[in-house]
């Protein structure tokens, strides 16, 4: 068990790297909403496959629907859609960077919403060391090097809403009982239909599509939105929400090496340095919470119904 959920978090964050670089891809062609429309249409698709193989039954309780509904917004559709229109003015490599700041935010939420979490002297410690590295990588005085201001504050902005997101499936959604491979199929599918209806009015600009874009979105959608959620999702039940999101801290090394080789993309001195400062503050507040983070027991039976398809 544990073998297999090392090697989902390796997987996820491998994936999740490289999307920085497929939404890169996309956006030679596609608009930033566009780009998220179809990373959830294709995940959506590879997640409703995976369930038919499977025969992944339905929850037919409201709550997990309402729960759902919110991971959807908070944890897909809003954070990606920062991430994308971020990238539209930096690199794939810095947003990947930023990316790393999500186990940071994910203290922050567990330390304002998790009964029994407290501010001890460790965790005080790795916030500062964590918002100093924030600050480095942010570089207020050469702002204009790494990207806009806006689109900066939008990276970290997504990792807010990923932090709470952890937080939010931890203690409402996986307590009860839910299979993991049904968290993934609803949360993006209803993401998907989300974007679907608002893409009238949000993503109805042209396409120029070419077969790097096409293959860009359909990895985009199959790898770094289906099955690396369900892997997430298994590794957040497993370990729990602040462990689970340190998936982050391999993320920046692929996303940066994907940048530097495909794109050609280079980085200041600062935003390595900045990522580094924020890994050890992470790793400070790991090390006051090591022995006190459990698994998740699931308690809960959830009925469901078999598809109909």
């Amino acid at each position: 068990m544990r073998a297999s959920l090392l090697f989902q978090y390796v997987a996820a964050s491998m994936v999740w790297g490289a999307s920085f670089l497929f939404m890169k891809i996309g956006l030679e062609g596609l608009s930033f909403t566009q780009v998220v429309l179809w990373r959830l249409v294709f995940g959506a698709l590879a997640l409703v496959i995976v369930s038919a193989i499977n025969r992944i039954g339905l929850p037919q309780d409201r709550r997990i629907w309402k729960h759902m509904s919110f991971l959807a917004a908070m944890q897909c559709v809003a954070p990606w859609l920062l991430f994308s229109w971020a990238e539209q003015s930096m690199s794939s490599g810095l947003a990947s960077i930023y990316n790393a700041t999500t186990p940071l935010m994910t203290m922050a939420a567990s330390l304002a919403f998790l009964p029994g979490e407290s501010l001890t002297r460790f965790k005080a410690t790795g916030l500062m060391l964590g918002f100093f590295g924030v600050l480095i990588v942010l570089s207020p005085w050469n702002i204009g090097v790494g990207g806009s201001v806006s689109a900066q504050i939008a990276c970290l902005g997504a990792t807010a809403s990923y932090g709470v997101s952890f937080v939010y499936l931890r203690r409402f959604v996986l307590p009860l009982g839910v299979d993991t491979r049904t968290i993934a199929l609803l949360q993006i599918s209803i993401g998907a239909l989300f974007m679907v209806l608002a893409s009238p009015v949000i993503a109805n600009t042209p396409m120029h599509l070419t077969p790097a874009i096409i293959g860009s979105m359909i990895a985009l959608g199959a790898f770094g939105t289906g099955l690396a959620f369900i892997w997430n999702t298994n590794v957040v039940q497993g370990w729990g929400p602040t462990a689970a999101s340190t998936v982050t801290y391999l993320s920046p090394v692929v996303g940066v090496a994907l940048g530097a080789i495909v794109l050609g993309e280079s980085i200041g001195w600062n935003q390595p340095l900045g990522a580094l400062i924020v890994i050890a503050g992470i790793l400070v507040t790991r090390r006051a919470t090591r022995s006190l983070t459990p698994a998740v027991s699931v308690t809960t039976p959830i009925s469901v119904r078999r598809p109909t398809v």
